[in-house]
């Protein structure tokens, strides 16, 4: 649970920090590329036949509207006409293939204005639906805006690694106060459970010397019957601080899971025939499993003694066990009332049961999935349930 969390509040930290850096870093970028495109484009309109009609001839500007004589260095300046993917015009006297190249294949990007090559360009239709095209050479202004999505890239890849370590930090230190708790909480119910084992034990006996005294007593019944009960409870709460309390499996070993879950099947032929229902198995011969047996066992136990208790006469239990690729997938399906939709999340929880009051008669104490659940986290599967149709199957994904 604290593992769940801690990663929770680590994502959260560092998708939100990672955002709110990235969208500085890219507004940064796009207003740099935008103020460095400005400066191309105001170079490009002063070339460029834009309202203006200029005919180049060895650096002298002649405009229509009487600005006759005006010089300006047209190096590195091209005005191209394109028509039916035809150069037409160059304005300038030395011919470029290079520029030309560069013309024809932005003709048929069809851009407005960019980049291209250390040229910035733009573009616009001529009446011929033809394309005019003003290159202007600025290697300046290219570097500029390839160092700008440089530095915003190399940014990036830094922040994420920054925002990682942070929020990895800043997450162990907000869940520290919570795993505190918890094995607080663990350590309670660990020693709880033990010192309540004694004084239980005395009592069982006394009720046992009574019971030779006074033979059949209803009270005295009553009181065994809680001793029952209690002694199936605080058994079930050592076995839960047991497996939250150790990190790995334990005496893993190789055994063959076939076995060993068609004789759980068999512990429980009994108490499935007082109730008129039929266990049906089908299990993959030879499946060989890396683990802990007993583990194992009990998981398979809970989710048996869970479908027959929750199954409705004359129904049947389908036990079924198969190995595919890299995985052990138990399934146990019973015919009986669906688990409410918004229940399903919380029927792994510790203490909690749907049917209190039937639960409380029947011993039963909320632990038996919880404890299933611990087990299955150990060995990083996974378990869950469906409901469809009036069947219900718990689903156990280990891997192998």
């Amino acid at each position: 649970m604290v593992k769940k969390l801690k990663l929770k509040i680590f994502w959260l930290i560092n998708i939100s920090l990672n955002l709110i850096i990235l969208g500085v870093i890219l507004l940064f970028s796009i207003m740099n590329y935008k103020n460095t495109m400005n400066s191309g484009r105001l170079m490009i309109d002063r070339f460029s036949n834009v309202g203006i009609k200029r005919e180049y001839d060895e650096g002298i500007v002649n405009d229509e509207r009487g600005f006759e004589n005006i010089e300006v260095d047209i190096s590195g300046v091209y005005s191209i006409t394109i028509e039916n993917s035809k150069i037409i015009r160059n304005s300038n006297k030395e011919r470029n293939e290079e520029i030309e190249q560069y013309a024809l294949k932005i003709s048929q990007e069809n851009k407005e204005e960019g980049i291209i090559g250390n040229y910035i360009y733009k573009c616009r239709k001529s009446r011929n639906n033809g394309y005019d095209i003003t290159l202007v050479e600025n290697e300046s202004a290219v570097k500029h805006i390839k160092l700008i999505f440089i530095v915003a890239s190399v940014g990036i890849i830094f922040s994420l690694i920054i925002v990682y370590i942070i929020a990895k930090k800043v997450s162990g230190i907000i869940v520290k106060p919570v795993e505190n708790t918890l094995e607080k909480q663990k350590q309670f119910i660990s020693d709880a459970s033990h010192e309540l084992k004694t004084p239980l034990a005395v009592i069982e006996a006394n009720a046992d010397v009574l019971e030779n005294e006074l033979k059949d007593n209803k009270w005295l019944k009553y009181i065994q019957n809680e001793i029952e009960s209690m002694d199936k409870l605080i058994n079930e709460l050592l076995l839960l601080a047991k497996i939250e309390n150790v990190d790995s499996i334990k005496s893993e070993e190789k055994f063959d899971l076939s076995n060993e879950a068609e004789t759980v099947v068999a512990v429980f032929e009994s108490m499935a025939y007082e109730k008129k229902i039929t266990i049906k198995t089908n299990i993959q011969k030879d499946i060989i499993l890396n683990g802990n047996k007993e583990d194992i066992k009990h998981i398979l136990s809970t989710l048996v003694d869970n479908a027959i208790k929750h199954s409705k006469e004359d129904k049947e239990i389908d036990v079924e066990i198969r190995k595919e690729k890299n995985e052990i997938v138990m399934k146990v399906s019973n015919f009986g009332d669906p688990i409410p939709e918004d229940e399903k999340k919380n029927i792994f929880e510790r203490f909690y049961r749907i049917d209190k009051s039937r639960n409380r008669n029947e011993k039963r104490y909320g632990l038996g999935l919880a404890i299933a659940k611990s087990i299955v986290d150990k060995y990083n599967g996974k378990i869950q349930v469906d409901c469809k149709d009036g069947i219900t199957t718990f689903i156990v994904n280990i891997h192998n």
